[in-house]
């Protein structure tokens, strides 16, 4: 079974300013010669993690990752100016292009998932592999599930944190309700807000909680990119049209696909895994029977190794 790389650090980071506003941190890992992956974290609004360079064997790969707009070291941080699904597969591209690189493979997860696809759909002939995790489709019904009615049948305790900033007037629906309060200008309020947004996602993440995942999403810096970037994109609908990353899935039938999937993800449930590998067989499905929703659940993880050192 495999397991995570070792640590490593970026052998080089970059700042690349992508428009009159946002500045974007860029890294790269890994060796220089490697064959080159694209890593898409999370959210939105997440940022990366030192763990995702492990992932890659450092010896084979050239690991590009980078904080999406307004989170992580990219700047300004929380912004929603100009912060859409197109910007930053425009940002893709600019990154790719100024690494000098051809084509990559793209690998992301949950969120990080849908910008695959939509970027692959965007530029199908720059994508050499998709390897994607948890995957969220980002339609209607899934925002529902997670923020209306679905996982709060599952988790009714961590669901009370969650709504208390929201009056119960306002709870038929509440992303709009934590829109208002996220953009609004009660700075007290708005933080409140964020945190309990941000730890709900946290609490959520594992088929048994893990405390370095809670800590990440209760940090305060990150609660606040989090839930504003979140909540911008659900509210807009991700910028997407109706089920479109379904719809344009012959653009990429013939990339190759790897879809991992926890049996008992409560963030993005198996059902979009399912319907995304229905609508392209060509993909590989694993379903791992012991994870949840977190890349750094212990079989996720080592599907997601194994993958890349065959694809090495």
């Amino acid at each position: 079974m495999a397991s995570l790389y070792p640590r490593i650090l970026p052998y080089v980071q970059h700042s690349i300013r992508v428009d009159n506003l946002h500045t974007l941190h860029v890294e790269e890992s890994g060796s220089q010669q490697g064959k080159p992956v694209l890593f898409l974290h999370g959210g939105p609004g997440s940022g990366t993690e030192s763990y995702h360079r492990c992932f890659f064997n450092p010896n084979k790969y050239r690991a590009v990752l980078f904080d999406q707009r307004g989170c992580g070291k990219s700047t300004p941080h929380a912004s929603l100016v100009r912060n859409t699904t197109q910007d930053l597969i425009a940002d893709i591209e600019k990154i790719r292009l100024r690494l000098n690189i051809e084509s990559w493979i793209v690998f992301g997860g949950s969120w990080g998932s849908t910008l695959a696809l939509a970027y692959a759909q965007a530029h199908p002939d720059r994508v050499n592999a998709l390897v994607l995790r948890g995957i969220f489709l980002c339609r209607v019904r899934e925002i529902a599930w997670f923020y209306q009615e679905g996982a709060s049948r599952i988790f009714p305790d961590y669901w009370q944190d969650f709504i208390a900033p929201i009056a119960k007037a306002r709870r038929d629906d509440i992303v709009s309700a934590y829109y208002e309060i996220l953009t609004g200008s009660n700075e007290i309020a708005r933080m409140s807000a964020a945190k309990a947004w941000s730890m709900w996602e946290g609490r959520t993440a594992n088929l048994r909680q893990k405390s370095t995942v809670v800590s990440h999403f209760s940090n305060p810096r990150t609660a606040l990119s989090v839930a504003m970037i979140e909540c911008h994109y659900f509210v807009n609908d991700a910028f997407l049209r109706t089920n479109q990353l379904l719809q344009e899935i012959d653009k990429i039938r013939h990339i190759p696909g790897y879809i991992v999937q926890g049996r008992y993800d409560i963030i993005c449930p198996m059902e979009s895994a399912w319907e995304l590998h229905n609508a392209w067989p060509e993909a590989t499905l694993s379903v791992i029977e012991d994870a949840g929703h977190a890349a750094s659940e212990a079989s996720t993880s080592d599907k997601l190794v194994s993958i890349m050192d065959e694809l090495s």
